[in-house]
């Protein structure tokens, strides 16, 4: 019995040391109950982008420089700016997208695990586009949201919920926000992924900022933004849970991830074929930890397109 119990506190013990990575480094993550939930910016695969992967022979193309780092997470959730279709033409211009489907492996490649698909190229093959994509996402174990649907993603012992919504040409509606807080009741963490704001602009609008306090009111954890292509403020905003004050710039980082929820108004592009400025070439990633669904950390990792449309993590 005192010998089953030792070896019982050995296991536990054992469980908890991180492993030695292939570099000789360990990871970040060290307890065994922490979930790690990577959130990226824009993702067109069309274009040049869909030219230089095919003509390299290598769909993983765009994500080489890191995929390593993406895959390591739990979860990995991303805005896909196009439909993905069979026969999809290839050019260097135009506001059309489409991607071949090898290139969902590349998203795999990367682990990616959720996308969203609300924003404004979403129909740019009308709804069979869409239904193909959700069709080839799946072929590569990826799932859609932005279609009026919630995704959970369970990972020791906590649901983490993933939406998306497209608030470009029109703002959100009652049924965004119920959808928002029915889904808050399914599980313990609340992602939500909105294509808003203006191109261009490094600031959030008045309102983004309006609909981010809003979305929080309703139950949203995590707020990711897309579609302005340059990276954009962040901003904590109080849960009504602990108050029903005014969001904050500068909060304690003793009580910042549970009275705060956290808005990243735009990620900039994570990949995109924009590499006529550098704050196109720019984006964010970021990294976020949870302990038994508590967020315990955020990290925000610079990334910059140097080669073409092929982000590398950038020294911050």
């Amino acid at each position: 019995m005192v010998l089953a119990a030792s070896f019982l506190v050995l296991l536990i013990y054992l469980t908890a040391i991180p492993k030695e990575t292939s570099e000789g480094k360990f990871p970040l993550r060290i307890f065994s109950r922490d979930v790690e939930i990577i959130l990226t910016g824009d993702v067109m695969l069309g274009r040049t982008v869909m030219t230089k992967s095919l003509d390299s022979g290598e769909p993983t193309y765009p994500f080489e420089k890191v995929a390593g780092q993406l895959a390591e997470a739990d979860f990995v959730f991303v805005n896909l700016e196009n439909p993905i279709i069979e026969n999809c033409p290839r050019t260097s211009t135009g506001l059309k997208f489409c991607a071949d489907p090898k290139l969902t492996s590349g998203l795999k490649f990367a682990g990616v695990d959720v996308v969203t698909l609300a924003n404004n190229h979403a129909l740019d093959y009308g709804k069979g586009g869409i239904e193909k994509t959700v069709e080839f996402l799946k072929e590569e174990g990826i799932e859609a949201v932005g279609l009026g649907n919630l995704v959970i993603k369970e990972k020791k012992g906590i649901r983490f919920g993933f939406l998306g919504f497209n608030f470009v040409s029109s703002g959100p509606k009652d049924e965004d926000f119920k959808l928002v807080s029915d889904s808050d009741e399914k599980v313990e963490v609340l992602i939500v992924g909105i294509h808003w704001g203006e191109e261009y602009q490094d600031k959030a609008n008045k309102f983004q900022r309006e609909w981010a306090k809003k979305l929080v009111e309703v139950g949203a954890d995590v707020i990711v933004g897309h579609h302005p292509h340059w990276v954009q403020d962040v901003e904590y905003i109080k849960k009504p849970v602990y108050a029903e004050g005014a969001s904050s710039p500068s909060v304690s980082e003793d009580t910042k991830y549970d009275e705060y929820a956290v808005a990243y108004y735009s990620l900039g592009n994570f990949i995109f074929d924009q590499m006529w400025s550098k704050k196109t070439r720019e984006g964010l990633i970021i990294k976020l930890t949870f302990r038994d669904g508590r967020l315990i950390s955020e990290e925000k990792l610079p990334i910059y397109m140097s080669s073409w449309a092929q982000p590398e993590f950038v020294e911050k």
